[in-house]
């Protein structure tokens, strides 16, 4: 009695199962955002930001649920994952726009050339009129003497943590540069301030740069330590083993590899200080003239500037235009330095041949 041979299953495999299309995450995200809108008008929610916490949260929930009866709970739950990815990016992205948004929208109505290249001078906080031009002064100024100060101390700190420091004192650094990072700005401003009265001094623009320097410091030591321990041991132990003197090897093959990191984040640190308003408050004091000495005489700046603007308005319109361009103008300028910095990174970025 001979036995046939067992058919051939024709049915489809199993190891690759239905797939969602690739539009199904944006057609649930449109659903659940018009859901969110009925259950806000329903509920009489008025809040827009409550309108959208109920669509992110639907539109995981549908991404689950939706994938889970087609895909499988597997394939459901990394979807899950890809969405609650999106939502905190929407979360933190949202909130930003519209802040940039909002400065754009009120600060361009005063902010032009004549706002640029005047000073308050005699025009009162509650007149139209006057501009920046002593402020950005200020801010340039403070800002490039702080930096000039913070960048070489914060790059040769972190030169020793990773190339030389071991034992107690690197670790004693360590811990210093941590708590530094995280003191207020106007503890600065007070160490600055006290060593200021021991001296009889009055308030002048270099003393706000030596604040905007010690909360410099830390972000410049912690970026630059980061970039350093990317560099590949191997080029420091290829340079050594050509005879190279160690300095000589930091300078010619460690910096030069990490220059743009390096730069990325000085820059990051400049953008941190350059928004500072308490430290400038307590030692520079600001002022509605051009003074471009900064080792005399109270100055301006920037953030200092939109502070007096908003408190000293009394209700004027005119002072709430001007915040808002100068809020415009310090935004713009923070803008200019990451580009910069992104430029300088890409330049200095080591070139590699096919």
């Amino acid at each position: 009695m001979s036995h046939s041979a067992p058919a051939m299953d024709k049915r489809p495999s199993t190891l690759r199962g239905a797939t969602l299309p690739k539009w199904s995450p944006w057609a649930i995200a449109a659903g659940a955002v018009v859901l969110a809108v009925v259950i806000g008008l329903v509920g009489g929610l008025d809040s827009k930001v409550q309108w959208g916490l109920i669509a992110g949260i639907l539109f995981v929930l549908g991404t689950y649920g939706i994938a889970a009866r087609v895909e499988g709970r597997r394939q459901a739950k990394d979807r899950v994952a890809t969405s609650l990815v999106w939502v905190c990016f929407l979360i933190a992205v949202v909130p930003l726009a519209s802040l940039i948004w909002t400065t754009v929208k009120r600060g361009v109505k005063v902010f032009d050339v004549y706002f640029l290249t005047h000073s308050m001078g005699v025009v009162a906080d509650s007149e139209p009129g006057g501009g920046i031009y002593h402020a950005i002064i200020g801010t340039l100024e403070q800002v490039g003497l702080a930096t000039l100060i913070a960048a070489p101390i914060g790059v040769l700190t972190a030169v020793y943590l990773v190339e030389y420091g071991r034992g107690k004192l690197s670790t004693a650094i360590t811990f210093f540069v941590d708590v530094m990072t995280g003191i207020p700005s106007i503890v600065a401003g007070l160490f600055i301030l006290s060593l200021m009265l021991i001296m009889d001094l009055q308030p002048f623009g270099f003393a706000g740069s030596l604040a905007l320097a010690i909360l410099m410091m830390p972000v410049v030591v912690r970026s630059t330590e980061e970039m350093l321990k990317l560099v590949p041991n191997e080029l420091r132990e290829a340079s050594l083993a050509l005879g190279v003197p160690k300095w000589r090897t930091i300078l010619k093959v460690v910096l030069p590899t990490s220059i743009g990191g390096i730069t990325t984040g000085v820059m990051l640190a400049v953008a941190r200080i350059t928004g500072e308003t308490a430290p400038v408050l307590l030692l520079v004091w600001g002022t509605n003239f051009i003074n471009t000495n900064p080792f005399s005489g109270a100055q301006a700046s920037l953030p200092l500037y939109i502070y007096q603007q908003y408190a000293n308005s009394a209700g004027s319109n005119a002072a709430y235009d001007r915040a808002w361009a100068a809020a415009l103008a310090l935004i713009a300028f923070v803008m200019i330095l990451n580009m910069v910095a992104r430029g300088i990174a890409r330049w200095k970025a080591p070139k590699t041949g096919r």
